[in-house]
C-alpha cells in the first residue's frame, strides 16, 4: 500500500461536495421546471436525483471529516440556461452526470492502493454515475 495524500483527497472530495449539493439545487430547478404531458414521471426522477445528490454529498463530508478535513459550505457554479425543455434539461443533466463521473474517477485515481474504503467508496460511485450517464441517454433517444 502507498502513502494517501490526505491534502489532494480533502480536496477532490470537497469539489465533490460541491458539485453534489449544486446538484440538489439543478435538479430541483429542473423538477420545478418541467411542463407537457409527460410532467409526472419527470418530476419524480428529478425530484430523486436531488435526493440522492444530498445523500451523495452527505457520504462525502462523512469521509472528509473522517480524514480530518473541513466540510465546504460552497457549492459549485451553476448556469442557468433559461432552457426549459425537457431535451435541454436531459442534456444539461448528462453534462452534469458526466462531469460528476469524471470527478469520481479523480478520486478513484487519487486513493487506489492508497484507502481500500476511499478506493471502494469511489468505484461505487462511479457505477452510480455511469448508470445515470445511460439512463438519460437513453431518456434522450426520443429525442434524436
Amino acid at each position: 500500500m502507498q502513502e494517501l495524500d490526505h491534502q489532494k483527497t480533502i480536496d477532490i472530495l470537497n469539489a465533490i461536495m460541491e458539485f453534489e449539493l449544486a446538484g440538489v439545487v439543478r435538479y430541483t430547478h429542473y423538477s420545478l421546471m418541467v411542463t407537457g404531458p409527460n410532467r409526472i414521471p419527470i418530476v419524480a426522477f428529478f425530484k430523486t436525483q436531488a435526493s440522492e445528490s444530498l445523500l451523495h454529498a452527505q457520504q462525502v463530508g462523512e469521509i472528509l471529516t473522517g480524514l480530518e478535513g473541513h466540510p465546504t459550505l460552497r457549492i459549485a457554479p451553476m448556469e442557468e440556461t433559461f432552457k426549459h425543455t425537457v431535451k435541454d434539461i436531459l442534456t444539461e443533466s448528462l453534462s452534469h452526470e458526466k462531469k460528476a463521473l469524471d470527478m469520481y474517477k479523480s478520486l478513484l485515481e487519487t486513493v487506489t492502493a492508497a484507502s481500500i474504503y476511499i478506493e471502494e467508496f469511489a468505484r461505487g460511485m462511479i457505477g452510480q454515475e455511469e448508470m445515470h450517464n445511460l439512463e438519460l441517454k437513453k431518456m434522450l433517444r426520443d429525442f434524436s
